[in-house]
């Protein structure tokens, strides 16, 4: 396996070529809109640009946040055939921090906050607006590093409480906020394109959802995938009050299972596709994946930033991925965000260069320029690689972050 070194500014980058290609087998999960911990990831991620909008609009620069320690805690149901009520709230636990002002101006964070955390679930849950209970943990606490040494102020304590912008040193030069990992690859394969596509056909805004009121958001997939033939099991909840008795239910999973078994024949021809729904289901005792809202957010189970999809929407085992909680971060810095988007792009941006298989990982110091890691691996399974073309690529991808902090701001990126 031919392998390139060189520095790249203050970075090493390492250029493997010939490496082996993925052998097909392959482990893929992927969670749907419902699931607690999409939910979790995807409030995160609204609560940073929401904050992020306002102070720009505000102050012309994205101040010091990040609420990517988010958790929900569920609540409590009862479910009957046709109806069904919450019986305690979804309790939403608003880890983070925040700059509070800028300049001796309030920001409003509690009510920005407040308010995105209610719409959102309007708009994904809505049947838990009215039981929501909503506690809030955000502080202006700077990092360690602030050291006193008589009567002058360190820097790192303006952090969160900026005199102006001008405290912001990012506005100067862009630092890794942490030491991590940014990792990437393409292409999926027809399997890995497969299970995105069903779990969002189930999970999310479709014509199948549409003309299947009772189907709910809550949907997990797991799937085994050998290169000829698929195993797969799947849990997709109904809405109880759509229901109005057990033969509904059966007769409803019928229709699941249909959609299965013809997105399978589009997108997987000739391949055998064997589903498992809904496995914990004992029909006779009317133990059924029936839920009041669609999600099991409503009666115990909990979401945590981080548990998640990856940045590229799956959780893929068998490939390389880390368990960087990319949602909620801050998009000026924060190379757990950053960082893997950037590897992302790059591998697709490699793959179709090369035409092969690509995998690239950022690795950074803490402290060190954002766009000079500490150490770039780039994967390839071509053997006939222009060096120069990889090597523009990157630097490509490097000088992109700004734009790229643009982009997430304005909601030009949908993560997981």
């Amino acid at each position: 396996m031919p392998r390139t070194s060189m520095t790249f500014g203050k970075s090493l980058l390492v250029i493997d070529t010939g490496t082996p290609e993925h052998d097909g087998t392959t482990i893929v999960e992927r969670k749907g809109l419902g699931h607690p911990d999409t939910l979790a990831d995807h409030l995160a991620e609204r609560l940073s640009r929401a904050y992020s909008r306002y102070t720009v609009q505000h102050f012309g620069a994205v101040l010091h946040h990040n609420f990517d320690k988010l958790a929900l805690l569920g609540g409590a149901s009862e479910v009957r055939y046709g109806g069904g009520k919450m019986t305690a709230p979804v309790r939403v636990l608003v880890n983070g921090r925040a700059a509070p002002a800028c300049g001796g101006e309030r920001i409003p964070v509690l009510e920005i906050v407040e308010a995105e955390v209610r719409e959102f679930f309007a708009e994904r849950i809505p049947e838990v607006c009215d039981h929501l209970d909503i506690s809030f943990n955000i502080t202006s606490n700077s990092s360690p590093g602030a050291v006193l040494t008589g009567d002058a102020v360190p820097d790192r304590t303006r952090w969160f409480n900026p005199r102006s912008i001008d405290d912001l040193r990012e506005r100067r030069v862009r630092f890794s906020n942490d030491t991590s990992l940014g990792t990437g690859w393409a292409p999926e394969n027809p399997f890995e394109s497969f299970v995105r596509e069903l779990v969002d056909r189930l999970s999310g805004p479709s014509d199948f959802r549409r003309a299947h009121v009772w189907c709910g958001s809550d949907v997990k997939l797991m799937g085994y995938w050998d290169g000829e033939s698929a195993d797969i099991v799947l849990c997709v909840p109904q809405k109880s009050r759509h229901v109005g008795s057990r033969a509904e239910y059966l007769c409803n999973t019928e229709s699941i299972l249909a959609e299965c078994h013809r997105l399978a024949g589009i997108r997987l021809p000739g391949a055998e596709a064997r589903f498992r729904l809904n496995a914990r289901d004992i029909p006779e005792k009317d133990e059924l994946y029936l839920t009041y809202t669609g999600s099991s957010i409503e009666s115990g189970d909990e979401g945590v930033v981080g548990r998640g999809n990856r940045v590229n929407g799956l959780i893929t085992p068998l490939r390389p991925m880390n368990l960087e909680g990319a949602n909620g971060k801050n998009p000026v810095y924060h190379v757990g965000k950053l960082y893997n988007i950037a590897a992302q792009r790059l591998a697709h941006r490699l793959h179709e260069a090369t035409d092969g298989h690509a995998e690239v990982h950022l690795v950074s110091t803490t402290g060190q320029r954002l766009d000079q890691p500490w150490r770039i691996l780039v994967r390839l399974s071509s053997r006939d690689v222009e060096i120069d073309k990889v090597q523009a690529l990157v630097a490509e991808a490097l000088d992109g972050f700004p734009a790229l902090t643009d982009e997430l701001v304005s909601d030009g990126i949908v993560l997981s």
